[in-house]
């Protein structure tokens, strides 16, 4: 069911554009449908979760590895699952108000797929599958906060939270791969039920700390999070006060009870925590705008949620948890409320806003409930919340560390630093509702215009919820407890209650309230004496100092290694061979013991021919001589896999020469004709050097690894397994398309990038050049000619003889490949042959009558052509999974075809209609057919057609000014001045 869920989440989310194009702002009511129903379902297993059970469901992935999509949901992950649907689903209804007006819709899908990203990742129970949740929650949410892409502040806000975060997510991937090797499972529950142990288990569990403290912007990661409140307010009250920032609170919450014993585990959050708690909330009392205030204070907050999450006690894991779900109601109210302000009034600037409490009432009672929640006043959620939370840590105090090993100064001061911040987060919350809603002296009030109640509905449930949650604690005791009873130290928590007696907890929580009121009422000697503080480098300025200097070492870097010249770039590349490969046969033993020159003269006759074409070639001056010698060397080697064996090679070798030679050919076009006579320089000294060193050390490799068989080759195999398994009998296509077909998709996925590429260098616009010719056109022939558009050449340009040559070849030639396309699987042959085979024939079109010929011949994108080729060969890919086999299984078909088996004539007897045996991966076959005539027709287009017609455009005269323009007699009158039409004198 969650796989569903998340499934329907990225389905409503893939129809965003359609309505919002459709429907406008009303299309996020259709959005919130999804996380509503998750929610709902969610729901459903309160009585198995309050029971303490368990909700599980797997599938099967990638199975060889272990991996698998597993959901795991227990107290906690049900907890936060509930968080991100239900609050989800609000905040979209929210956003049909708060986006009424904007013309960019963009996110409508945006949220709803963050969604579905989030409850994958608090409900999955593969490590391996949760990072990849988690990283699609870095790149969904880099793409909201980046909402508008034309103003600074978003991009470089999107950029530094992405930056940030992927860099924590990177070393919590080293932890996982490190427990999963320790542990011998993936499995987040496997590895907490026995976790592993040692120096190396340490680490991992530190790493994936690092990775948890980054998402929720702890010290020293705080500074993205204020920066990203350039997003619009209800991206913030979803990603960064209920979502995003929570999944690094879930991850430390769920290894808490089997790693807050580790080395450094809890001085890390301890310290961290209470140190961005007092961090936000100072940094929050300087504030005037009210959204960045909240983002302050969210920082905080965050601070407080890890150190009880991670601290490892049973009360501190109830109060943690309490303290988080308190966390998103009241934060998630503040950033609507907020929304509701700026769109009411104009502006979140507290400095210019007075007397919204008389125009919004109802907003200012919201508000108020949502600042008392996160103030911990009571009889709110958010005021048991926290004096759970300082019973938790009197607990430190009084019981020694209660088993974690603090001792009882180290103990005080982690209390107190609690008690200082929440005596910040008193005052910054008093200075937030009196800065939106109270009447000040010397502030003109604003215009506002009263919000509609389904703007305000959204932060009004959210507000009830904190209030209502006060007066629940037993019930929420009983519930929040089946996760605490998973920690296995420290003293139980006396529950969630508005009143426990006059206790220490209940004493500090109103020196709390007490020292925060009196901050807020002196606010403004507060200001004065932060004013006189030094300034001391923040760690967003280090942030931005460390991105500047990368900045200057990669352009220093890249002006050095990148400078545009192939010769240099081929050289490194070359030199990198020689010294890895050629420094590895220096410990080489498997030396082959004889070396047999050739088994049979007319190997070594090839032979002989290649070396000195290609010796001609390095010494040749002509470029077009230099090519084709180049191109001996290319046959010869076809010839060598021809007298091999290698049929296949060889038809393969020979159509890749060819096109090569006349690709090079085009492209030649454009260079001089001859190679420089410049006299040999020392650094041509150095190629030659480096050509010889290359060629040794191939020889000595292709040596080596013949000589280093020591067992019998897997080959011999091939000729029984190719017809069973692949239902053919040429080995080659059979281990293309069915053996080892996941590299092959691989490596035509690359010719489509390729050709992609290489026709964006030419074409803006369309890989078509649309100058087909049409009846009657006088550039073109018409139909029923050797070939049509002959006629658009220039007489003296024209060969008969190629033309009538290359109009009797073509329809052969497109036959001939159809052929090797079917045949291939049991003949030499195959898709990509048979690709060749059609693009030559396509290229010969284009060489005998130029480029409107070629798009004649065809008079279609090679662009599209390249995406059905793909398309076809992935479904011919998946297609058998979805039959209940496997991913590119092949099938053999049978086709009857009714009529005479046999024929009898004179010769024998022929068979005329019968069986035909067909395999399923021809389909694929087809695909890489398609592909690769794309790929022929993009470069013949791109490097032959777009070549001409950038010449033509070189040849063609420059246009004169109107005013120089010689004008005809006839509109020049007897006196010298220009007529109209009748011969009158135009002023």
């Amino acid at each position: 069911m969650v796989s569903a869920i998340i499934v329907a989440h990225l389905a409503v989310a893939m129809c965003a554009p359609m309505l919002s194009s459709r429907l406008g702002a009303r299309g996020y009511l259709v959005m919130a449908a999804a996380p509503t129903v998750a929610f709902g379902w969610l729901l459903t297993l309160a009585p198995s979760m309050t029971a303490g059970g368990t909700y599980t469901e797997s599938f099967t992935w990638i199975a060889r590895l272990g991996v698998g999509i597993d959901y795991r949901i227990g107290m906690l992950q049900w907890l936060l699952a509930l968080i991100v649907s239900g609050v989800g689903a609000l905040v979209l209804i929210y956003c049909r108000w708060y986006f009424a007006e904007a013309p960019n819709q963009r996110p409508m899908g945006l949220l709803t797929a963050f969604a579905a990203a989030m409850l994958g990742l608090v409900t999955v129970d593969n490590l391996v599958v949760l990072y990849l949740f988690w990283e699609l929650t870095t790149v969904f949410s880099y793409l909201l906060i980046g909402y508008d892409p034309t103003r600074r502040a978003n991009r470089s806000a999107a950029l530094t939270a992405l930056i940030v975060t992927t860099t924590g997510g990177l070393a919590m991937l080293v932890g996982i791969v490190t427990l999963g090797v320790l542990s011998g499972t993936l499995s987040l529950s496997a590895i907490l039920d026995a976790p592993p142990n040692g120096p190396l288990a340490t680490t991992a569990a530190l790493l994936m700390l690092v990775g948890a403290l980054s998402k929720s912007a702890l010290v020293p990661f705080h500074f993205w999070l204020p920066g990203a409140m350039a997003a619009p307010t209800p991206i913030s009250a979803y990603l960064h006060a209920a979502a995003m920032v929570k999944a690094g609170v879930y991850l430390v919450a769920a290894l808490a009870p089997a790693f807050a014993t580790v080395p450094f585990w809890r001085p890390a959050v301890g310290v961290l925590g209470a140190a961005t708690m007092i961090v936000g909330g100072w940094r929050a009392l300087r504030q005037n705008d009210l959204k960045l205030l909240l983002a302050y204070g969210t920082v905080s907050q965050l601070g407080f949620l890890v150190l009880l999450s991670g601290f490892g006690t049973r009360a501190a894991a109830l109060a943690g948890v309490a303290m988080l779900t308190a966390h998103a109601l009241f934060k998630s109210t503040l950033f609507l409320v907020v929304g509701v302000v700026d769109h009411s009034a104009g502006t979140r600037d507290l400095t210019r806003l007075t007397g919204l409490a008389r125009a919004m009432p109802l907003v200012a009672v919201i508000g108020g409930i949502g600042a008392a929640s996160m103030a911990g006043l009571p009889p709110t959620l958010g005021f048991i919340a926290k004096e759970s939370a300082l019973e938790a840590l009197t607990y430190l105090v009084e019981y020694h560390g209660d088993g974690t090993g603090l001792t009882p100064a180290l103990a005080v001061c982690l209390l107190a630093a609690v008690v200082l911040g929440s005596m910040l987060t008193v005052a910054y919350s008093l200075r937030w509702w009196w800065g939106a809603f109270a009447d000040k002296r010397d502030v003109t009030a604003p215009e506002v215009h009263r919000p509609s109640m389904g703007f305000v509905a959204a932060p009004t449930l959210l507000a009830a919820a904190s209030l209502a949650g006060g007066f629940v604690g037993p019930p929420l005791t009983t519930l929040f407890e089946t996760y605490a009873t998973t920690v296995p130290g420290g003293h139980e928590s006396h529950g969630l209650a508005l009143w426990h007696g006059l206790t220490v907890p209940l004493g500090l929580s109103l020196l709390a309230i007490g020292l925060g009121a009196v901050l807020f009422w002196q606010r403004d000697a507060i200001a004065s004496a932060q004013a006189t503080f030094p300034v001391v480098k923040g760690s967003d300025e280090l942030y931005n100092e460390t991105m500047r200097r990368l900045d200057v070492l990669a352009v220093e870097v890249t002006a050095r290694t990148q400078r545009g010249s192939l010769a240099s770039y081929t050289a490194i590349v070359l030199a990198v061979v020689v010294l890895l490969a050629g420094g590895a046969l220096l410990w080489t033993v498997h030396w082959p013991a004889s070396v047999r020159a050739y088994d049979y003269l007319p190997q070594m006759l090839v032979g002989a021919l290649i070396v000195v074409a290609g010796v001609l070639a390095a010494t040749s001056r002509g470029r077009v001589r230099a090519l084709l010698l180049v191109g001996v060397t290319g046959y010869g080697t076809a010839v060598l896999f021809l007298m091999h064996g290698g049929p296949d090679l060889a038809l393969t070798q020979v159509l890749v020469e060819t096109v090569a030679l006349i690709v090079f050919v085009m492209v030649l076009r454009r260079l001089p004709k001859y190679f420089t006579t410049r006299p040999l320089g020392s650094m041509r000294w150095w190629r030659i050097v480096l050509a010889l060193c290359v060629g040794l050390t191939v020889t000595l490799l292709a040596l080596v690894a013949a000589g280093a068989r020591v067992a019998q080759p897997v080959s011999v195999d091939y000729y029984e397994a190719a017809y069973s398994f692949g239902y053919g009998k040429n080995i080659v296509n059979v281990t293309l398309v069915d053996t080892r077909a996941w590299d092959t998709i691989g490596e035509i996925a690359v010719l489509v990038v390729a050709a992609t590429g290489v026709a964006s260098l030419i074409f803006l616009r369309s890989r078509v050049q649309r100058v087909r010719g049409r009846e009657g056109d006088p550039a073109f022939g018409a139909r029923g000619m050797w070939l049509r558009a002959s006629g658009a050449l220039d007489p003296g340009s024209r060969s008969l003889i190629f033309e009538v040559v290359t109009r009797i070849l073509f329809t052969v030639m497109m036959l001939v490949s159809v052929y090797l396309l079917l045949a291939g699987h049991n003949a030499p042959g195959g898709g990509f042959a048979g690709g060749m085979v059609a693009g030559i024939a396509l290229m010969l079109r284009y060489l005998a009558a130029g480029r409107r010929e070629l798009d004649e011949a065809a008079p279609f994108d090679a662009g599209r052509l390249l995406g059905l080729g793909l398309a076809l060969s992935v479904l011919a890919a998946v297609t058998p999974a979805l039959l209940g086999g496997k991913i590119f299984q092949s099938y053999d078909i049978t086709l009857v075809i009714p009529g005479w088996e046999y024929l009898q004539t004179p010769f024998g007897t022929w068979t005329l209609f019968g069986e035909m045996h067909l395999v399923s991966s021809t389909i694929f076959d087809v695909g890489v057919y398609l592909i690769v005539i794309g790929v022929v027709l993009d470069l013949t287009r791109s490097l032959g057609a777009g070549i001409d017609i950038q010449s033509e455009q070189d040849q063609a005269p420059v246009p004169q000014p109107e005013s120089t323009r010689a004008r005809p007699a006839a509109d020049v009158s007897p006196t010298g001045s220009p007529t109209g039409p009748v011969g009158r004198a135009v002023p």
